[in-house]
């Protein structure tokens, strides 16, 4: 049983050698841990550090791409290398290195394919009431999107079974810890959430640059994410709203024409009229949507058994290999 423990990094000399000392060097019922650093775009010594500490694999990308991107690159070149278990967590040393054990644990009692940690988010000190407060707002969003119970949707501390990382397709550009509980939880991939203990704040999160540009990106992450998995539901409710307005406005102006008082009320016709026609055209909308997303789940079957292939056959990096990406 193989773990590799990612850590995407972006700038983080200073914070990663404390984040990498922190990580386990054996658990129980894994027989080997390696370790990978997903350099996004670096311009300090990042690479540096993380070679002279011993990591076994370095990702590279020549110029910042985003979390999102980096989390996926992670993920192929852990599979590329024969990971059983991926484990993902940060260079900030945020999560406590000793919980690694804690949340691969149902993985290897096959009892979860993806297990998610769930930190103590009331008992953050550097989480402000606002950010606490919005947190679990965003978390029980999730969970109605993706028919879950998980209470951190945002923590970015996680581990994937391979059968799971083989399944996970990351479609935005912002984050990937809220659509993957969303795909996870309309594709029924096994998941869970275990709790877990955090560190002290070495630096700032640099995921957002205010609270109201992370509210907006990831409502609309959720949203896209809803869009993308459950279209024929998302249209159907909304084309219900202009719809059954214009049915409410269609019956007051046939109920004036029976009484023999419809002059006067054209007006009522044409917007209902106008109505109706949007919200027939919506659910058009919608069925079409809802035929794409099925092309879309028989693509990710084949890309699955793609990836199953590619993985089996692919050639594995060795420690001193890099990555590239442009």
């Amino acid at each position: 049983m193989k773990l590799i423990i990612q850590i995407p990094c972006y700038n983080e000399a200073e914070t990663l050698e404390i984040a990498l000392n922190d990580l386990p060097k054996h658990i129980d019922g894994i027989d080997t841990i390696e370790y990978l650093i997903i350099n996004d775009g670096s311009h300090d010594k990042t690479v540096e550090v993380a070679r002279r500490w011993g990591v076994h694999y370095v990702v590279n990308f020549t110029k910042n791409r985003g979390l999102a991107k980096g989390f996926m690159a992670g993920l192929d070149a852990c599979l590329r290398n024969g990971a059983d278990i991926i484990v993902n967590t940060d260079a900030d040393n945020q999560y406590c290195g000793d919980d690694i054990e804690t949340i691969v644990r149902p993985i290897l009692e096959g009892k979860s394919d993806i297990v998610i940690g769930a930190r103590p988010i009331d008992q953050t000190e550097h989480f402000s009431p606002l950010k606490k407060k919005l947190q679990h707002l965003g978390s029980w969003v999730v969970r109605k999107a993706s028919k879950s119970d998980i209470p951190d949707a945002p923590s970015g501390f996680r581990a994937y079974s391979r059968e799971a990382a083989l399944r996970i397709n990351v479609t935005n550009e912002y984050t990937y810890t809220l659509e993957t509980i969303v795909q996870a939880g309309r594709e029924r991939i096994p998941m869970t959430s275990v709790p877990i203990r955090t560190n002290g704040e070495l630096r700032p999160s640099r995921l957002f640059h205010s609270m109201l540009g992370y509210v907006k990106k990831s409502m609309l992450t959720i949203l896209r994410a809803y869009v993308l998995y459950k279209p024929l539901k998302f249209f159907t409710i909304l084309g219900s709203i202009p719809f059954g307005i214009g049915l409410i406005l269609g019956i007051r102006f046939l109920v004036y024409v029976f009484i023999g008082n419809s002059a006067g009320h054209v007006q009522s016709l044409i917007l209902a009229s106008t109505l109706l026609m949007m919200g027939f055209m919506t659910y058009v909308v919608g069925i079409l949507s809802d035929t794409i997303a099925a092309e879309r789940k028989i693509l990710e079957d084949v890309q699955y058994h793609a990836r199953r292939a590619d993985y089996q056959t692919g050639e594995s990096m060795t420690q001193d290999e890099e990555k590239n990406k442009g």
